[in-house]
């Protein structure tokens, strides 16, 4: 979504693709500060009302945001005030770059211990000063470039012949450099794309290769769900996903229904696994056969948050019976004492016969 910001002289220009920022009426004391609304890296300061500012060796640090995935903390001297939201230039590697405030105050602090950066070991960047009307005016003539970058890098890879796909470009705030994104399945040797970019583009380059997860990310796209990819729309990182996750919610190990749009596993089945994984705990073990006077049971499945267990004679898979976790505690219990209860059916709940199951079949295929 773009939107606009307005400066002191009254000149507006549009939004780049650095998250949602909205034209406020801005005074002399922030003339460069704008709404960062839905951008997905932006975080919430639970510790605004504490106002401390995280300090190492007498210089305060904040975390700035820019385009994509990419945030990083710089420091700045205590007599210069920021505030969220407000753009700045810092330091870069040559040169500077233009970014946007994300985070102020003490909650720097539990940001940095998350990500494991440690500023007394790490070298933290300077920032320089709030952005220009001019500082801003070459990062929005920068940002303009980037799409039309993007595709003329395309057709000169594909002229190459080299077996990459070009995901995006990045250019730096003073217009210097660029980082380009890609994604390759081998090792790809772009020492002549690099030196032909030089000279199109004329500035320094850089290549950064991502995995299918951050192309997707970029790229966005519609979910089986029918919502926006998670990735494209609020998650800024990713955690590995197993398909241990899949098994523990018990669902059916296909891999086009496990799979998301990047060909990995849908970062959802993370989402609920926690909630199974405590429910599970207080189920009894499913190895254990049921004993009875009518014969022996097997487990079939389960219904983890109705604390349900499905099972079925072993001479009748046929007739499968529902029964409440607590009473097959018990039936397990007085097998371990030497007594068999008559049937399994004065202790169901719910009875199923196989051909209500056959047509869900690949659903119960999964719990045999």
């Amino acid at each position: 979504m773009e939107g606009q910001i307005e400066i002191q002289n009254n000149k507006q220009y549009n939004a780049p693709s650095r998250g949602c920022c909205a034209s406020i009426n801005t005074g002399q004391n922030n003339p460069t500060i704008n709404q960062q609304r839905c951008c997905k890296l932006a975080s919430y300061n639970w510790l605004e009302d504490v106002g401390n500012a995280t300090q190492i060796e007498g210089v305060s640090i904040v975390e700035v945001r820019f385009k994509n995935g990419r945030k990083d903390f710089f420091n700045h001297p205590p007599e210069m005030t920021l505030k969220e939201g407000e753009i700045v230039a810092v330091e870069a590697n040559p040169g500077h770059d233009i970014g946007i405030v994300s985070l102020t105050g003490d909650v720097v602090r539990l940001q940095m211990k998350r990500k494991n950066f440690n500023a007394e070991k790490n070298d933290v960047k300077r920032i320089f000063r709030h952005a220009r009307i001019a500082d801003i005016e070459k990062w929005y003539n920068a940002l303009d470039l980037e799409d039309s970058t993007m595709h003329k890098t395309r057709v000169i890879a594909l002229d190459l012949g080299l077996k990459m796909k070009i995901n995006d470009v990045e250019y730096q705030g003073d217009k210097t450099k660029a980082i380009f994104y890609y994604t390759a399945s081998e090792r790809v040797d772009f020492r002549e794309l690099i030196r032909k970019l030089a000279d199109s583009f004329r500035i320094r380059i850089e290549m950064r290769q991502i995995g299918m997860r951050q192309e997707a990310a970029k790229l966005g796209g519609i979910g089986s769900c029918g919502r926006e990819l998670c990735c494209s729309s609020w998650m800024s990182g990713f955690h590995s996903v197993s398909t241990n996750s899949a098994r523990t919610q018990q669902l059916s190990l296909n891999p086009q229904k496990l799979s998301g749009q990047c060909g990995k596993l849908k970062c959802c089945l993370n989402y609920e696994v926690d909630d199974y994984v405590d429910a599970l705990q207080k189920f009894p073990d499913k190895r254990i056969r049921l004993k009875t006077k009518k014969g022996d049971a097997i487990h079939l499945k389960s219904d983890v948050f109705k604390k349900v267990m499905w099972y079925a004679y072993t001479d009748d898979s046929a007739n499968m019976m529902a029964i409440s976790t607590d009473s097959v505690k018990e039936i397990i219990r007085l097998n371990k004492h030497g007594k068999l209860p008559p049937e399994l059916e004065s202790f169901a709940v719910q009875k199923d016969q196989t051909s209500n199951v056959e047509q869900n079949g690949d659903h119960y295929a999964s719990f045999i």
